[in-house]
């Protein structure tokens, strides 16, 4: 059965639990108006940054813990592709946001380094990198720091 998760406050809930009709619905817990779809259930640790993204790789919103991640407010992020924003490097087998758009397929666990604001130096991390499964495209990223 479908998982969902919101990007604002990583409530999941599962398919049945939604009531769906026809037309997309938003978190029932906090109001934020889109959530992903995932193939497994997922769990966002309370250090893990969700940013939302538009099919252009575009910051469309800061979620869950993207302010303690990063140091950037929403303002800071909205608008900015999401790599070149947070300084994210060091993916070995290539960029794996253009390959979770490009294919719609996920990309999890993927070893890289960002840079938060304000910082002199890279820090690692681990991302993980979802597709929209709906008709409007659009990415999830999830950035764990190490």
């Amino acid at each position: 059965m479908p998982v969902f998760i919101c990007p604002r406050c990583a409530y999941r809930e599962r398919a049945a639990d939604r009531h769906v009709r026809h037309q997309p619905r938003g978190c029932s817990r906090c109001g934020f108006g889109f959530v992903f779809e995932l193939l497994e259930d997922y769990y966002a640790g309370p250090k893990t940054a969700l940013i939302v993204c538009d099919q252009e790789r575009r910051i469309l919103a800061g979620g869950h813990a993207s302010f303690a991640v990063t140091g950037y407010q929403d303002d800071e992020l909205i608008g900015h592709e999401v790599v070149e924003r947070l300084g994210m490097a060091g993916f070995a087998k290539g960029d794996p946001a253009a390959t979770a758009l490009e294919w719609g397929v996920r990309q999890l666990e993927v070893d890289c380094t960002f840079r938060p604001k304000g910082a002199d130096d890279d820090r690692p991390a681990t991302a993980d990198f979802f597709p929209a499964y709906d008709d409007d495209g659009g990415l999830l990223v999830a950035l764990t720091p190490a």
